[in-house]
């Protein structure tokens, strides 16, 4: 499918003037999913399928006064699950976003998928409209877990599913949860050795954390669900660490492990702080210095859209030492760290001029490792990285 338009020259509403700095990634949220899963607290509606020729018209109003061919290196679907949508839902999101944005030559396209809404046909369809890159939710290979976590699919299927998949997408990534109730050290290496058996480029791993507003939340408050102690889920997190290293997957942020060359470009954007666009519920943009947040209700952002109202809650001009600050605190997640002579250049800050005393006392901790050149977290460090950021804010 050629997605290739006239660039365009300018944008309005809540958007900018095109520079030659102007966005070059583009986040694109399917609030649908068939089930809530008790842990999710994401923008999303389940059992809602009726919103979704609504959902479609507001995103064609919302990116309407954008102009014409808007060059991205980067596009993300995201949700909820994408996947969700049929092959004519899917085929009228990619014409609303195609009217706009054009792809570059070496672009990265990636959409969210729930394995289970990956059929062939969906999975042929994807590829031919011109997705690159898929992120499956598969989160365990342990039937068990599924269950309690609520997924809607068997660890046979994954094998099946992904197989199909990587036939014809290649760079295929996968989330997987740990420190999971009732989830030992050893079930936990054998979800590590079934996703590396099939040979995936990218992983992503999260610890289980308890938001309040979920299911999950209100059993925790109950009485009814324990999460497992820290020290069990600290030996998880260090043997996927040193588990994925040796299979080959370097890692490169705190949660994400990737084979060279599949790290997943559109979140390297957020890491490194460069703007972005946002368009869907709960979307976030970051254009000319201004961060702005859309509504995370469904049903509020489709009222504002459809009413001719702006959709964001939130809006904020990031002053220079704030910008500085939040730069340390994502330039930490990435394993390379922070260049120190880059940061000056481009922020105007020496770090230690912002965080003088939080990086000695890190540094002293050994949770942060300091060169002639770089600022990084150390293996400690990555473990406890929130603590990290706090001293530093």
């Amino acid at each position: 499918m050629n997605h290739s338009r006239k660039h365009a020259d300018t944008a309005s509403g809540f958007l900018i003037v095109l520079t030659p700095k102007h966005p070059r990634s583009a986040y694109f949220h399917v609030p649908f999913c068939q089930h809530r899963c008790g842990y999710c607290d994401f923008t999303l509606v389940a059992q809602k399928d009726h919103l979704i020729e609504a959902y479609l018209e507001a995103m064609a109003k919302q990116t309407s006064e954008l102009g014409e061919g808007i060059e991205l290196s980067t596009l993300f679907l995201g949700g909820g699950t994408p996947t969700h949508l049929s092959i004519d839902q899917l085929t009228r999101l990619f014409e609303i976003i195609f009217s706009h944005f054009q792809l570059a030559d070496d672009y990265e396209f990636s959409i969210e998928a729930n394995p289970l809404n990956l059929t062939p046909e969906k999975i042929d369809f994807l590829k031919q409209s011109g997705v690159n890159r898929v992120s499956l939710g598969v989160q365990s290979f342990d039937s068990d877990i599924l269950t309690f976590l609520e997924r809607d699919h068997k660890p046979d299927e994954i094998f099946e599913i992904v197989t199909s998949l990587q036939s014809r997408i290649s760079n295929t990534s996968l989330d997987l949860i740990f420190a999971v109730p009732g989830q030992s050290l050893d079930g936990w290496k054998q979800t590590l050795r079934d996703a590396v058996q099939l040979n995936i480029p990218h992983i992503s791993t999260y610890g289980l954390t308890i938001e309040k507003g979920t299911s999950f939340w209100s059993r925790e408050q109950a009485g009814l669900l324990h999460l497992p102690q820290d020290e069990l889920a600290g030996d998880m997190y260090e043997f996927a660490l040193e588990f994925l290293d040796e299979a080959g997957l370097q890692h490169y942020e705190i949660s994400n492990f990737a084979r060279p060359g599949y790290e997943c470009r559109h979140n390297e954007v957020y890491w490194t702080g460069y703007p972005y666009y946002g368009f869907g519920p709960g979307a976030a943009s970051y254009l000319n210095g201004v961060r702005r947040q859309n509504h995370r209700s469904v049903i509020t952002w489709l009222k504002r859209v459809q009413a001719g109202d702006s959709p964001i809650v939130d809006q904020e001009e990031l002053a220079p030492e704030t910008r500085a600050r939040e730069a340390i605190i994502f330039g930490l997640r990435r394993r390379a760290g922070i260049n120190r002579r880059e940061f000056q250049e481009r922020y105007g800050f020496d770090l230690h001029q912002l965080s003088e005393t939080a990086i000695r006392t890190n540094v002293e901790a050994g949770l942060l490792e300091e060169t002639d050149t770089h600022l990084k977290l150390t293996k400690a460090g990555c473990l406890l990285a929130d603590s990290v950021v706090v001293d530093i804010l």
